[in-house]
């Protein structure tokens, strides 16, 4: 059960949402273990309870779905029940660990939830869905950094770092679910849901992922001239734009399935490269 689980949620992908928390906490200069084990506790839990929820939310669609009907709940080999309540411990964990952060964590994690949970629904309503997970996945380069100050600002000084690093992740990750939702442009427009690729056609929605994915490069070239950041960031970012360009390559070919499986075997790349480049920047001092 546990092994159907992870598959479910997706968890080898949390592992690879890490370095995105890590990110702000990195750029402001956190270092203790506490901070660090607290932030990686959190943003676990709210990934976990984020995709639980999106499962419950979207058995139905996923069960009349071609290409998500062996997922774990339509094909019986998880309960709705079973699901849930993993969401719910989950989410618990979360709050604690925001709470265990400071007071400014604590009090945002519950707009986290609300978020978390309100996601699934937006494909019925709006082709704006990608931004919308753009945005949540946002919070924990943004969420990292606060676990470290415990402020959006101090006096006289407005912080654009932590909003640079989120903008940086929901363009990059808005760019990406518009390619992926490629694959469901049929079963989408028959069904009535909402996604750019089902609005526009594949052709509109590749120019639209591709400017997104220019605005998360711009966001993290100014983030690093802001941050004053040296040669290992600087290296890590032409290495995510190198990876961004062959993404946007593979959206182009013809076979759907195999070409975005390999773009997300190439995604795992950019989270950890963004991560050791900042990390050898601020920690190691060379």
């Amino acid at each position: 059960m546990i092994k159907k689980f992870l598959t479910l949620v997706m968890f080898e992908q949390t592992l690879f949402a890490l370095p995105f928390a890590y990110l702000g906490v990195l750029f402001a200069n956190g270092r203790t273990i506490e901070t660090w084990f607290w932030v990686t506790l959190a943003l676990v839990a709210a990934r976990t309870a984020g995709m639980s929820f999106n499962r419950i939310i979207d058995a139905d669609i996923d069960a009349r779905n071609p290409r998500t009907k062996d997922r774990a709940i339509p094909a019986g080999e998880l309960s709705v029940t079973q699901v849930l309540v993993v969401a719910v411990i989950s989410c618990v964990i979360f709050v604690f660990s925001a709470y265990m952060l400071n007071r400014l964590c604590f009090q945002l994690s519950f707009v986290a939830v609300a978020l978390l949970i309100s996601y699934s629904y937006f494909k019925r309503f709006t082709a704006a869905t990608h931004l919308y997970l753009g945005f949540i996945e946002a919070a924990a380069p943004i969420g990292g950094y606060l676990a470290v100050t415990g402020v959006f600002y101090t006096p006289g000084r407005f912080d654009a770092i932590p909003f640079l690093l989120g903008g940086a992740i929901m363009c990059w990750i808005a760019g990406l679910d518009i390619i992926y939702a490629m694959l469901d442009i049929d079963f989408d427009r028959r069904e009535g849901l909402k996604s750019i690729p089902a609005k526009y056609g594949k052709e509109k929605a590749i120019v639209i992922s591709r400017i997104l994915y220019a605005l998360a490069i711009v966001c993290l070239v100014v983030v690093g001239v802001l941050a004053k950041r040296k040669d290992a960031y600087w290296v890590s970012v032409a290495c995510v734009a190198i990876v961004f360009v062959y993404q946007q390559k593979l959206a182009r070919r013809p076979d759907r399935g195999a070409a975005i499986k390999e773009l997300f075997q190439v995604n795992t790349f950019v989270s950890p490269a963004l991560f050791v480049g900042t990390f050898i920047d601020v920690v190691i001092k060379y």
